[in-house]
């Protein structure tokens, strides 16, 4: 099917959100058309791996909207490089509201699409937003409990003593989400699948994205150390709900989220799908493995939008 993307922008609390919408060609002939908002990954942009399930879905016959969250990428929003788990949610639901304007989306027939922290966010923003009518998760990931391994306490502590710095004038930190190159992952000894391969994709051809700068506010961390993307998902996660994740699992720990998730959710209509030998970011682009999720994820949009 032809697709049309162009850019937009939409209005998020008082922020301009960056947005690209996948159109399937005749929409406006059609005005019923099922809508997909495409959440994108910590540290990710609209560009990247959102984007791409984005413009597959489109191919299929759904409207999609794939953005770049508040303070990131070519959204606005002060300051930049921030993590705002309550902003990441709000977005979505703002992204809702855009979708409702166009004439032919079909408002009872939007859904939800998360890829990995982006898969936390859609279940978690899916519990208060209504208009939301199915929810779908690519190694969604809860960014919360990830950041909360290690010695959270002590990165807490590191963090107020930043804040009070900078409220007496220091310049922001700055810092990184992952290791800058492969060189420099190499040189810390780390080995981890995930880790390693989040560096190949983000900083290199692969994935690399001048919207996805591998920045990050440090002191917004301490708000993701304190958000649980399924805090309430067994009273107030009703909607159907696709889950799919890969049997290779590395430190982002998706595969246990995934099965988190599932066993939480109240939805009654609720299917964990694994994709045997793919990795988390094999998830992310790779031909074969996305093409087995985007099945699914047709299969399931078409049943429940």
């Amino acid at each position: 099917m032809t697709v049309t993307n162009k850019n937009i922008k939409f209005n998020a609390n008082g922020i301009q959100v960056a947005g690209i919408l996948n159109v399937p060609k005749n929409a406006e002939k059609n005005k019923s058309l099922p809508a997909i908002v495409c959440v994108h990954p910590g540290s990710s942009c609209k560009d990247q791996t959102a984007g791409i399930y984005g413009a597959k879905l489109a191919e299929l016959g759904y409207v999609t909207l794939a953005f770049d969250a508040s303070y990131q990428g070519e959204s606005g929003g002060e300051p930049r490089y921030t993590e705002s788990p309550a902003a990441r949610v709000e977005d979505i639901s703002y992204a809702v509201d855009y979708l409702t304007t166009l004439d032919f989306v079909d408002e009872e027939r939007i859904g939800v699409l998360g890829v990995c922290a982006g898969g936390g966010y859609a279940a978690n923003a899916a519990m208060t937003e209504r208009r939301i009518k199915a929810v779908g998760t690519v190694v969604g990931a809860n960014i919360g409990r990830i950041n909360r391994q290690g010695d959270p306490i002590q990165v807490l502590e590191t963090i107020a003593k930043q804040r009070t710095a900078e409220a007496r004038g220091a310049e922001s930190m700055i810092t990184n989400w992952i290791p800058r190159n492969q060189e420099e992952c190499a040189q810390a000894g780390i080995k981890d699948i995930d880790i390693v391969q989040a560096v190949e994709y983000y900083t290199t051809s692969r994935g690399q994205s001048s919207n996805s700068p591998n920045k990050l506010k440090f002191t917004s961390m301490a708000k993701v150390i304190g958000f649980d993307a399924f805090h309430l998902a067994d009273i107030l996660l009703t909607q159907p709900l696709q889950i799919i994740v890969g049997d290779i699992q590395g430190a982002f720990g998706s595969y246990q989220d995934g099965h988190e998730l599932y066993n939480k959710a109240a939805s009654t209509n609720k299917d964990l799908f694994i994709v045997e030998g793919a990795s988390h970011y094999d998830l992310y682009d790779q031909p074969e493995p996305v093409t087995k999720a985007v099945e699914k994820l047709h299969a399931f949009y078409t049943k429940n939008l």
